[in-house]
């Protein structure tokens, strides 16, 4: 409130404690999700080891099983879930 007195005529002010506030608002939030990836990261590092210590799985094999899970990812919109694979596999 003081800045925004001694600025007087100045609109600068606003423009400028506005754009302070919005900066920190999306430091935090690119800090919070960063932290999550993070997490899922080791997560997913976690199961894929613990599979690739039960299963053998050739390399034609798992690089099939990337193209088509890729694909569809992609026909999901990047949505996938548990649901999801239980269909697929079943289908």
């Amino acid at each position: 409130y003081l800045g925004y007195l001694s600025a007087g005529e100045n609109t600068a002010f606003l423009p400028g404690a506005f754009l302070s506030t919005m900066k920190g608002i999306v430091a935090e939030s690119d800090h919070r999700h960063a932290s999550m990836l993070f997490k899922l990261s080791v997560e997913m590092a976690m199961l894929m080891n613990i599979i690739a210590a039960t299963q053998e799985i050739d390399k034609l094999t798992l690089e099939r099983l990337r193209g088509e899970c890729v694909k569809e990812v992609k026909r999901l919109n990047g949505t996938f879930s548990m649901e999801d694979a239980v269909n697929w596999q079943n289908s």
